[in-house]
């Protein structure tokens, strides 16, 4: 049986520390406001949750593949602040999606909505000394592919978070206000919105 390398599980448990520490405190102003905002019962913010963690799998692995390929220069171009375009972008989108209608937002997305996996994305692209050490691994490891299985063992890391558990928690909360009271939904969907698209603006802000 071929044992996991140490630089894997070393990179998982740095992962392991932004999903219980940094995750929480950095994305659920976002993801809380947006389950509020969206209505769903615990189950679909429990599947909402899921789509963000999705997102940020996904951008640790392409960061990694990009470290392993490109070097430092991914670090230095982080550094920079593009980040924050993509989240005040995310931001946005998630709270224009919450103020569209329903018949306008498309059956697809009312199902599966994307705004979610793009929050994740989106906040995974923040520098912090753990994503640093990350891209620093894979800049060593000179391969795409190998930074690829960081960015892949860190965002599995980052995925173990309390967000899967608060996250039901507040769409049962939710939930629960809404009942008996259909203008309290209309009021949380566009506060929501609004706060949504508040934060976005002023992640875009920041870098005037």
């Amino acid at each position: 049986m071929t044992s996991v390398p140490a630089g894997f599980v070393g990179v998982w448990l740095l992962g392991l520390s932004v999903g219980l520490t940094a995750c929480v405190a950095s994305c659920l102003p976002f993801m809380g406001t947006w389950i509020m905002g969206r209505g769903d019962d615990g189950r679909g913010a429990l599947r909402d949750t899921g789509l963000f963690l999705g997102g940020k799998l996904a951008a640790y692995a392409l960061l990694g593949t990009l470290a392993g390929a490109l070097g430092a220069w991914l670090t230095r171009t982080l550094e920079s602040g593009v980040g924050l375009v993509f989240i005040g972008a995310a931001s946005v989108w998630a709270g224009v999606w919450l103020l569209l209608p329903a018949r306008r937002q498309g059956c697809s997305t009312r199902k599966l909505p994307l705004p979610p996996f793009a929050l994740g994305f989106a906040l995974s692209l923040t520098p912090c000394a753990p994503l640093a050490s990350l891209l620093a691994v894979g800049a060593l490891s000179g391969s795409a592919w190998t930074g690829a299985g960081y960015g892949l063992a860190f965002g599995l890391g980052a995925a173990v978070t309390p967000l899967l558990l608060i996250a039901p928690l507040l769409g049962r909360f939710g939930a629960a206000l809404r009942e008996g009271r259909p203008w309290m939904g209309a009021w949380l969907k566009r506060g929501g919105g609004a706060v949504l698209i508040v934060l976005g603006l002023r992640r875009l802000w920041l870098l005037m």
